[in-house]
């Protein structure tokens, strides 16, 4: 089975860069199948990492950036894949 997590923080306005530079410097413990960084307006982050797990699996996950970079806590969700075209 193949799970996916997203996580997604809003960095500090202005800081959005420096909060995708934290996120790809993060080191997982494990190697995900997959891992994307994406950005969107308002100085948002997405990072997807894609897993060869089951769905309740203990997976590593991006920690809580420090409080100063960030508006909000963090946004995590967890999908289990059930087709890709």
């Amino acid at each position: 089975m193949t799970v996916a997590l997203m996580w997604e923080a809003r960095a500090v306005d202005g800081r959005g860069a420096e909060l995708l530079a934290w996120a790809r410097a993060q080191v997982l413990d494990g190697q995900p199948l997959r891992r994307e960084f994406l950005r969107a307006p308002q100085d948002r982050v997405l990072v997807l990492t894609w897993w060869d797990a089951p769905y309740d699996a203990d997976l590593p996950e991006l920690p809580e950036p420090a409080a100063e970079l960030v508006i909000r806590a963090v946004h995590r969700w967890r999908f289990e894949s059930v087709a890709a075209e």
